[in-house]
């Protein structure tokens, strides 16, 4: 009988349960491009998928298949294939599996690059439709015949909103369209969207599942909820290599990864799966981090509006609270317009002026003047980010150092 075991205790001894050699803990990095056999067969065998085994690190190192291995469990999933980054999972994915003329469902609220993907997308002939994902309704308005795939993320960067995760679940799967979640701003440790249904679930891996700013990453995971057979872009060839629940990952290493060539390094793997181990730890603080800061926000002045799953003002709060195991470390405030939000954010003396996010220290950036600011105003408006937004990424700094932070700066 298999022992249940919780979410750190699995992560923690994931390398070492697969027997690494000389009794490691961790599995070693590995930094060959190519691999040798003896037999011929077997690299043959391996081009043409009838086993398992390494041709060339472009497309699976040792390494980095132990980290999708544990990107697997923590999402619950079938199998993970890891990626240099996490656009480089999100643009492989659409790419390997959406054809010219295919439609795509969109969430409004995406995040910047991702956007800005879907645009490169759109002018090479895919058709994208962007709704407000947090009503389902809005979804099954633009469900179409030539509808393959629906995109939404568990939390919106930066403006918070959340995605009617559940329904639009029920709703892929009552048309037999892939449902794709970008989990990254929850992470595995606060949500598993194989529970709403999902199809693919994204991760950024450089945010809170590597969690220490020092190594970029992304990784798509498979749930085995999709039935790939009946999925009209899967390539014949790959009919006829594979198992049918496998159809998908592959077409996606094969056509994303291979193709594409955006390959995770071992050292990044080796970093993001040695930070793995503290997920749990690290959010557990920096969420309850950002939810006392959140309040803090809430009842000052001179802040305008706070954005934070976890304030009972926020409109998909009760939503939150049902799926997420807590609210997350992201938040945005917009500031009163007597305030210059750069000037503000230069009194900071503990939080750091960064683009990142998921890092142990806390981050902020002025969301219009940066990652949003190639959208232009009227598109940062219809998205729900005013002009003097500011983006935080709560880190697990001593609570009270980064209440004074604040308090000296709006002071």
């Amino acid at each position: 009988m298999t022992t249940k075991r919780g979410f750190t205790t699995t992560i923690l001894h994931d390398d070492r349960l697969g027997k690494p050699e000389h009794g490691s803990l961790h599995k070693p990095i590995h930094t060959s491009v190519t691999y040798g056999h003896e037999d011929v067969q077997d690299l043959v065998d391996i081009f043409q998928n009838k086993k398992k085994g390494y041709a060339y690190s472009r497309q699976g190192n040792p390494t980095v298949t132990a980290l999708e291995h544990k990107v697997t469990n923590m999402e619950k999933g079938m199998a993970s294939i890891a990626f240099s980054t996490g656009m480089a999972a999100i643009s492989a994915t659409v790419m390997a599996l959406i054809k010219h003329g295919d439609h795509i469902v969109a969430s409004s609220f995406l995040f910047g690059n991702t956007r800005s993907i879907f645009q490169t997308y759109t002018d090479m002939g895919l058709d994208v439709t962007y709704v407000d994902a947090t009503d389902v309704q809005n979804v099954r308005n633009e469900i179409k015949a030539s509808t393959k795939m629906v995109f939404v993320e568990t939390i919106a960067n930066p403006a918070t909103q959340i995605a009617d995760l559940e329904a639009i679940g029920d709703l892929c799967a009552e048309k037999g369209i892939i449902y794709v979640v970008d989990n990254t701003m929850t992470s595995p440790y606060l949500f598993n969207p194989i529970d709403v249904k999902a199809s693919l679930i994204i991760n950024s891996l450089t945010k809170y599942i590597g969690g220490h700013g020092n190594a970029l990453g992304g990784c798509v995971t498979d749930t085995g909820l999709f039935n790939w057979i009946k999925f009209p872009n899967i390539f014949e060839t790959f009919k006829k290599q594979v198992k049918p629940e496998t159809l998908g990952l592959t077409q996606i290493r094969k056509k994303g990864l291979r193709d594409s060539g955006g390959t995770l390094s071992p050292e990044a793997a080796h970093s993001i799966s040695v930070g793995a181990e503290t997920l749990a730890l690290r959010l557990e603080r920096a969420s309850n981090n950002a939810l006392a800061l959140a309040k803090y926000f809430e009842s000052h002045p001179l802040i305008k509006k706070v954005f934070y799953p976890g304030l009972e003002s926020h409109p998909q709060r009760e939503r939150a609270a049902k799926l997420f195991a807590k609210f997350g470390a992201l938040m945005s405030i917009e500031l009163d317009e007597s305030i210059d939000c750069l000037a503000f954010l230069n009194k900071l003396k503990l939080v750091v002026k960064s683009s990142n996010l998921g890092d142990t220290r806390t981050l902020s950036i002025p969301v219009a003047q940066t990652i949003f600011f190639e959208l232009g105003a009227e598109k940062r408006a219809e998205m729900g980010i005013p002009e003097s937004m500011i983006r935080l990424s709560i880190g697990i700094e001593d609570l009270d150092d980064l209440m004074d932070d604040f308090k000296t700066a709006l002071a």
